[in-house]
């Protein structure tokens, strides 16, 4: 064994000497995964490599010579956790020219650990404002849990925008929240904005258009910029990175053990399926299971659920029941769960993904999770096997960047060495990913000539002036001064906004009746929210009359069980996943519409003097009160929030409650006192646990 060691290490050596670094760390990733396999100790010789290779947090000072022990003390930072953290050599290189004030665009692998360089700029430069823009609300959680617990007691972290800001804040928003905030911070110090590649129509067609605003408008009040993203090879010319330096990092901490099963299974599913039974069976670790589809979610779910026995965990079996109870026995999920398989998609709520996610990370939890992309754009979780089920991103075919996206979840830093990714189907041909930022003409009319002329050509202020023009013919200079400058629109599509205020100026008998939407009696929102769905034809996912019953249904969200709204949604042939998909296009999609139209009709309808803005607060939070609705984000499902209203405890009616005042009063309430006075089940007090150890800070 001894031999075999020297001998691996001689080739490493070689490697290094003929200038193959990358090749170097690879085959010594290895080789430390032998010797964890076989608990043997490192030798001088093993951490001479190490350093040679980069690899810093890897050394063992105890069997390290003197140089290599200087090097894991010289690279220790404070990323905020209670004992300094050692960064490897490309992480402290990236802290460096961070902390030198200068505007970094990053492609690095999955496996990087670039969260650990934020921190530690975060803790020793202490900025005043920190800007982060995050693709999902699932990451902006993930990110909040993240610093709350390292930066609560200095700075105000702030994920929602009805929350006003502090001395020093941290922000951590999807793009379309971070707009919001324009007008409310005079400078960032920072804005860092993680996959940034979405930037792109090529990779992110409906919500590119959002982040060039907020890259442009937020950029402007920013005294830094450091975007992240993986995978990119390199980085086509525009303007809104044209004063960033582009750093490709090809520095993997981790070894990927690709086996390519696609040849021998064919276009024969049942191999197919038998093979994904093999690994799954041989393997007694975590797997994520990519299944490129919404309906290859239900197929994978049903193989499991008929090929797998019940694991009779106690902790998934609860789950189970919980999951029963709460949403629907029927569901694929609910048994799928006692055979140790999750599922993960951009549709469930926030708190479902998020407790799935802490379960797959538990040893008795989950084994598995079957996933859409929604794995590798919503959580930076990994496993040791990743499965690839089939070559599809929804209709479309993977494309090579995704592809490296999703199997580069496999393996984690300090807990698998080697992540094992079996390709069930034929991946997409290896390419080289530019990444091209054109300009989104649509986004044109939000922009102002003199604030944004830094990315502006004539021919586009020329462009925006004329919008300006006819948007102050419709609405009067003055106001549509005020409604730029206050940033009030949710649509990036400012041709779109401007098709409404036509329309409303020409056709205002047509938009009679939206005050009905403030009524109880929803009998009479028919019209209305025909009216504002019929603006956006094709974009709800179903047909307009289900998504108006739908609407109706949803305004008992807070007092009806979701099994009651599911029965009450049986004539329309809305099930439990639609169910999902409809509520988040309601309190996402329509909301935004809606709270247009209004800011619109104010101005344009004045005559009728009417304000619909009760209803877009109610649509906006899914009839739920606000609060409750942003909890979920924080990982407490609106069960559990409804038996601590019951209870008394904490009043959620009460007009004046912020989701951070909220927090307080679950800090001093303590966790302790909840479970012994509300009516909680098993489940409910490990959902509890969870939630609580996501608002508490490293010093309690």
């Amino acid at each position: 064994m001894e031999n075999t060691i020297f001998e691996q290490c001689q080739t490493i050596n070689e490697l290094l000497i003929a200038d193959k670094e990358n090749h170097a760390r690879q085959e010594l990733i290895k080789l430390l995964d032998f010797h964890e396999s076989n608990r043997i100790e490192y030798t001088p010789l093993i951490n001479h490599l190490i350093r040679e290779t980069g690899l810093f947090p890897y050394l063992e000072p105890e069997t390290s010579n003197w140089e290599e022990r200087f090097v894991y003390d010289v690279f220790k930072v404070d990323v905020g956790e209670s004992e300094p953290l050692t960064l490897h050599r490309e992480q402290s290189l990236l802290l460096k020219q961070l902390l030198e004030g200068k505007n970094i665009a990053v492609s690095a692998p999955t496996s990087f650990g670039k969260s650990f360089v934020v921190d530690a700029f975060i803790k020793i430069k202490k900025p005043k404002n920190v800007l982060i823009i995050v693709p999902t609300i699932a990451l902006t959680d993930e990110t909040r849990r993240r610093l709350y617990k390292k930066f609560a007691s200095e700075y105000k972290i702030i994920t929602t925008t009805e929350v006003e800001p502090a001395e020093k804040n941290i922000f951590i928003f999807p793009q379309e929240r971070a707009i919001n905030y324009l007008n409310k911070v005079e400078r960032f110090d920072i804005m860092i904005i993680d996959e940034f590649y979405k930037a792109s129509k090529n990779f992110d067609k409906e919500r590119s258009p959002s982040l060039i605003k907020a890259i442009i408008q937020l950029g402007s009040k920013s005294d830094q910029r450091y975007f992240l993203a993986p995978n990119i090879s390199s980085l086509g010319e525009n303007p809104f990175t044209k004063e960033m330096e582009f750093i490709k990092l090809d520095f993997n901490t981790v070894f990927l053990d690709v086996k390519e099963l696609y040849e021998e299974i064919g276009k024969d599913e049942e191999k197919k399926t038998e093979k994904l039974i093999e690994i799954l069976k041989a393997h007694d670790t975590k797997s994520l299971i990519y299944a490129g589809t919404y309906s290859n979610i239900d197929i994978l779910s049903n193989i499991i659920n008929i090929r797998f026995e019940e694991k009779n965990s106690e902790l998934l079996n609860n789950f189970s029941k919980w999951l029963s109870n709460n949403y629907s026995y029927n569901w694929s999920l609910t048994n799928s769960v006692k055979r140790g398989t999750g599922i993960h998609n951009g549709r469930l709520h926030r708190s479902l993904s998020q407790i799935q996610v802490k379960l797959f990370e538990e040893k008795e939890g989950l084994n598995n999770i079957i996933s859409t992309s929604s794995i590798i754009e919503g959580v930076n979780t990994s496993a040791e096997n990743v499965i690839l089920w089939m070559n599809k991103n929804g209709r479309s075919g993977l494309n090579d960047f995704t592809y490296r996206n999703i199997i580069g979840r496999g393996g984690r830093m300090f807990r698998h060495f080697i992540g094992k990714i079996y390709i069930l189907d034929k991946p997409p041909t290896s390419e080289q990913t530019q990444l091209d930022l054109p300009f989104p003409e649509e986004i044109l009319g939000g922009l102002d000539t003199e604030n944004d002329s830094g990315v502006l050509t004539k021919e586009q202020v020329a462009k925006i002036q004329y919008y300006q023009e006819e948007m102050s013919n419709i609405l009067g200079v003055d106001v549509y001064k005020k409604l730029k400058n206050e940033g009030v629109f949710q649509s990036s599509d400012s041709e779109f906004i401007k098709a409404i205020a036509i329309d409303m100026s020409s056709n205002p008998d047509e938009w009679n009746g939206l005050s009905y939407l403030n009524s109880s009696n929803r009998n009479k929102w028919d019209n209305s929210i025909y009216r504002i769905i019929n603006l956006k034809p094709g974009y709800w996912e179903t047909k307009s009359s289900i998504f108006v019953a739908f609407i109706k249904v949803l305004r008992d969200n807070w007092f009806k069980s979701i099994p009651e709204l599911l029965k009450l949604l049986e004539p329309h042939n809305v099930g439990i996943d639609d169910f999902f998909k409809l509520e988040r296009n309601v309190s996402f999609k329509f909301s935004s519409l809606v709270k247009d139209v209004n800011t619109l009709q104010k101005e344009i309808l004045k005559s009728k003097k009417c304000d619909i803005s009760p209803f877009v607060a109610y649509v906006s939070h899914a009839f739920l009160p606000s609060v409750v609705f942003q909890l979920e984000e924080y990982g407490l499902p609106r069960m559990i929030s409804k038996k601590i209203h019951e209870s008394k405890l904490i009043n959620f009616y009460d007009g004046d409650l912020t989701i951070h005042k909220t927090i307080e009063i679950f800090n001093d309430l303590g966790i302790e006192t909840i479970k012994e006075k509300v009516n909680l089940d098993e489940f409910d007090k490990f959902i509890l646990d969870y939630f609580y150890d996501g608002i508490k800070t490293n010093e309690k």
